[in-house]
């Protein structure tokens, strides 16, 4: 993309997360900051593109369990990234097509796609927020959210690769209750977070150096830091698991080593 193509209010000297996630997963909606930022990331991390794969993978898999076996039809997808194959509500109204999908981003690329792409089956419904994780209160609130979703109903809220985004004194756990407060019981929640568990210390410590070089506030958290997140909640089999492991469907022998993705994924519902 280049930058006389820029919606307003875009920022060119700053790597967004969404256009950099867009740009490991070959997209081409992204500017030469975010293909820099990403391409630090990755002299750290080589795999970084695998684990975006992946991550998205788990992403189709989650949905696919929540709707066709645990009857979710609402979902709440906040960082839901440039469209691309296999978004939320394809994968959701495939199962049921009167599903209904509320995506959240703050990046205003992402606002023109969503609007443009994100079309619903006439059964079900599809609605785009522009607002960021950061301010939980104005999500749960949001008038055109509370158009689209019952929240008498349970919910689906889909945090992929966005919490470790937020640093400690952004206070996430704080933020994921604030989230989770107005949803009633039987809703569930499905994260997946980086994590320097699966690198070796020499490997570890390249990775958060290049994150931080990035332009882009970066947090690997561990098993322990990823589990609080669940406090509270029943996780569901296989419980958490690098998202390589989590329901897969390929063989073992077909899937990539849990280090060349370092993801952490779990699925829990409100009891």
């Amino acid at each position: 993309m280049d930058n006389e193509g820029a919606p307003p209010g875009i920022d060119q000297t700053k790597a967004h997360p969404s256009r950099r996630y867009n740009y490991w997963l070959g997209g081409k909606d992204n500017f030469a900051v975010d293909r820099e930022s990403a391409e630090t990331v990755a002299s750290g991390f080589p795999t970084v593109r695998l684990a975006a794969v992946e991550n998205r993978r788990f992403l189709k898999r989650a949905v696919s369990y929540l709707a066709a076996e645990r009857g979710i039809r609402q979902f709440l997808d906040i960082g839901t990234g440039l469209p691309s194959a296999g978004n939320v509500h394809e994968v959701a109204q495939e199962i049921d097509p009167g599903a209904r999908v509320v995506y959240v981003d703050n990046d205003p690329i992402v606002l023109v796609h969503a609007r443009a792409l994100l079309t619903s089956s006439p059964e079900g419904a599809t609605a785009y927020l522009d607002a960021d994780l950061r301010e939980p209160d104005k999500i749960m609130s949001h008038p055109e959210l509370h158009a689209t979703l019952d929240l008498t109903r349970p919910v689906a809220l889909m945090l992929v690769a966005i919490l470790h985004f937020l640093t400690d004194d952004d206070d996430p756990y704080g933020i994921l209750a604030r989230l989770l407060e107005p949803l009633p019981p039987g809703s569930h929640v499905v994260i997946t977070h980086a994590t320097g568990d699966y690198l070796t210390p020499e490997q570890y410590a390249e990775a958060v150096a290049a994150n931080e070089r990035s332009g882009v506030p970066f947090r690997l958290r561990s098993r322990d830091e990823f589990t609080r997140f669940f406090n509270g909640l029943e996780l569901l089999p296989p419980g958490i698991t690098s998202v390589v492991e989590w329901r897969p469907e390929d063989a073992p022998e077909a899937r990539p080593p849990v280090d060349k993705v370092s993801m952490y994924g779990g699925v829990a519902y409100l009891p």
